[in-house]
């Protein structure tokens, strides 16, 4: 099975009169590959995904297939199918007739569409249904009547653009394990845009982070997770919380100098090319470990902050907090309430703790209206 450059991507440029839209896009995905690409609006991801299907030339670059040239085919020459935000169903043609569509339009003999339609049907669970119109569909039944039709003119490759976004919450969970399971099942390379980052990290075998038209950084859903590239991708994986440290690089561990409201503190450099100053420093709030500062801690490598807990909500399964930490504040999680005014201490461990080089004056260690109390570990 061919596993490198099956679907490739060099240089690829794309803009819109004198708007660049997608800038030196270079990327090889392999057979059988679920690659999801993600981003905010408007990061160019969509225009990509078109670009691959051919509805739209790329200004500069070239796409390949099985490293054939297709930048400049027809959609219908270059073996994918595409699977739209609104389904794109035909309301006036019933499912069985909706799923045949393209069939039809290759002029595959009608004996022969009845089977695959009839695989179909069975395949995605939609028998017994055949005979109904998309109105008289729920909407995850529209959805697997859209991926029948992309999936019984047999592609070599499947273009899904943000197919589950018209779902309810619910249905989405579901739907997407079954998506999922099925792209396994057929071996088919996949390659999916969503701005749902839990949509991405529970489908994709590798994650495409798209910023303003450029990749940001490729890799496994754990690879983009724990270890972001850079900045923006630590933020778009959860890491909102964002605070400016000061500190220096010692031998293989980046030293956090202790200020009014954080105590010293250490990380290991991990290959990160830190330079001595300012840092910015981002962490989940899932992260944390909050505790009152009138208590022992047991904690670990890391960064201990202080702080007043200014207010305190339940989302469901933890509680969360809004820490005031000098002039900032942050966001952290804990099994039990800290009642708003308490002195708390918020540790962010080593491993959840992301540093990247800084421009930003103002680190922690020098925030003029410091808090005070004690942090005991």
């Amino acid at each position: 099975m061919e596993r490198n450059g099956f679907l490739s991507l060099s240089g690829v440029a794309s803009r819109y009169g004198s708007t660049q839209v997608l800038t030196d896009i270079d990327l090889s995905i392999a057979k059988g590959e679920f690659v999801a690409l993600l981003g905010s609006s408007g990061c160019g991801k969509t225009t990509l995904l078109r670009v691959l299907a051919g509805f739209i030339s790329p200004s500069a670059g070239e796409v390949r297939v099985r490293h054939r040239d297709v930048t400049h085919l027809p959609p219908d020459k270059r073996g994918m199918a595409l699977v739209f935000q609104s389904y794109a169903l035909w309301p006036h043609m019933t499912v069985a007739q909706n799923i045949g569509y393209g069939l039809k339009l290759k002029g595959v003999p009608r004996a022969e569409i009845a089977a695959r339609v009839a695989a179909m049907q069975s395949l995605l669970g939609l028998d017994g249904l055949e005979a109904r119109k998309p109105a008289a569909l729920s909407g995850g039944q529209r959805q697997r009547v859209a991926l029948g039709r992309a999936l019984a003119i047999d592609p070599e490759i499947l273009l899904l653009d943000e197919p589950l976004s018209n779902l309810d919450a619910r249905i989405r969970l579901s739907v997407r394990h079954e998506l999922r399971a099925l792209q396994k099942r057929l071996g088919i390379t996949a390659i999916h845009v969503t701005h749902d980052r839990e949509e991405a990290m529970v489908m994709a075998d590798r994650i495409v982070i798209l910023d303003k038209g450029r990749i940001a950084q490729a890799g496994t859903p754990e690879d983009v997770y724990n270890r972001p590239a850079s900045a923006f991708v630590a933020a778009f994986m959860g890491a909102e919380n964002v605070l400016s440290l000061a500190g220096t690089p010692s031998g293989d561990e980046f030293a956090i100098e202790a200020g009014p409201v954080n105590a010293a503190g250490s990380v290991p450099l991990a290959g990160r090319p830190l330079a001595a100053g300012t840092v910015e420093a981002r962490f989940r709030p899932e992260a944390t470990r909050l505790f009152s500062t009138d208590e022992v801690a047991l904690i670990g490598s890391g960064i201990t902050f202080r702080g007043e807990v200014a207010a305190v909500s339940y989302p469901g399964g933890h509680w969360r907090h809004v820490v005031r930490l000098g002039e900032t504040e942050i966001m952290a999680d804990a099994e039990r309430a800290f009642e708003p005014g308490s002195r708390v201490g918020v540790h962010v461990p080593a491993d959840a703790l992301f540093l990247f080089n800084s421009s930003a004056p103002q680190p922690a260690s020098s925030i003029s209206r410091a808090t005070s109390g004690k942090v005991h570990a």
